[in-house]
């Protein structure tokens, strides 16, 4: 089984070839970063134009990779939600072209659960995997947090297309907060691999956050907004004074990966869940990487972190995803419009 994906929920623009869901024939991504840098975020009307321009180049640059011609495309899959309406509306027309044209299934795959089958995909070609005792096919249930500039949520999968959300934030995401803090101290954009290399050269200890709602009244939800808002505070109280900016940023981090970490544990051993997961832009963290695979295995957990491209926006995942459906013949119709606030 050969899926052709397609992404464009956000500022890359994605397309792969996934094979029997868990082989990647080619993963083809192009970024808008640099186009967005100096704005200090992702502008919706820039990121729509730049899909529109690079979708066929993509499309064709991911089929020729794979060596293999639209004819032996068993079904076309592409990302119909969440994300912005107007990036959105690209990768599904042009998915719905395709399919119409060759005659083949299409695809809806939720962005998020994409997320998730990142470490499906990981499961088979076994990169950056740590104690693990599992063939792909008992990898089912696993926790899987979902952490990214749009979403923090730690999700149960219990089989596939089966979930349970235990816990989700309540304001800014984690990838969120990182750009805001980033961009406070006048790092750039985007913060989360700034402040990542920056905290590098810092003090973890030198400012003593607090980890927010770790209180088990707040069970398994997040908050960033209060970090966030403490860095500010900090900030301010230096007046002119110079910043100590790297030992500011990996007290930052320190505070976000524990608290990540920490919950995630804690909901798997409550869950008696062994296999623990991450996935979304902000697993590409190096701190949360090494802390979530150093305390998983102290707990005895099975961890699974994805490699890098498959962190980030991708079609890879997607198409993993869709595989699963195909088999359920979960088709969509050609009239399908994608849902800029599609929930998992």
């Amino acid at each position: 089984m050969k899926i052709l994906a397609i992404e464009t929920s956000c500022d890359e623009t994605s397309a792969a070839v996934v094979k029997d869901g868990t082989e990647v024939l080619s993963n083809a991504i192009s970024t808008q970063i640099e186009f967005h840098k100096k704005y200090g975020g992702v502008v919706p009307e820039i990121a729509a134009r730049k899909h529109v321009e690079m979708i066929n180049p993509i499309i064709d640059e991911a089929l020729a990779k794979a060596s293999i011609s639209l004819g032996e495309i068993d079904a076309i899959a592409v990302t119909y939600g969440p994300g912005l309406i107007g990036s959105l509306i690209v990768g599904v027309s042009a998915a719905k072209a395709i399919a119409w044209s060759i005659g083949k299934p299409l695809i809806a795959v939720n962005h998020l659960e994409g997320h998730i089958y990142a470490n499906i995909l990981m499961t088979n070609v076994g990169r950056e995997i740590s104690n693990v005792q599992f063939p792909m096919s008992n990898v089912f249930p696993f926790l899987s947090l979902l952490v990214s500039g749009g979403h923090t949520m730690i999700v149960l999968a219990k089989d596939h297309g089966q979930y349970e959300i235990l816990g989700k934030t309540r304001d800014d995401a984690a990838g969120e907060a990182f750009d805001k803090v980033a961009r406070l101290l006048g790092l750039g954009y985007p913060g989360g691999p700034v402040i990542d290399k920056v905290a590098k050269s810092g003090n973890p200890n030198a400012f003593a956050f607090k980890k927010p709602m770790m209180e088990a009244i707040y069970g398994y939800d997040f908050s960033f907004s209060g970090i966030k808002t403490a860095v500010v505070n900090l900030v301010k109280s230096f007046g002119d004074s110079p910043l100590p900016v790297a030992d500011i940023a990996a007290s930052f981090q320190r505070v976000v990966v524990e608290t990540l970490v920490e919950k995630l544990i804690k909901s798997a051993k409550e869950k008696g869940t062994k296999n623990v997961t991450i996935s979304g832009g902000v697993s590409a963290n190096s701190l949360l990487r090494v802390k979530l695979k150093e305390d998983g295995e102290k707990e005895g957990l099975n961890v699974i972190i994805p490699s890098f491209e498959f962190c980030t926006d991708n079609a890879a995942m997607i198409g993993s995803a869709a595989c699963y459906k195909f088999t359920k013949k979960e088709f969509a119709d050609l009239s399908i419009k994608p849902v800029a606030s599609l929930s998992l």
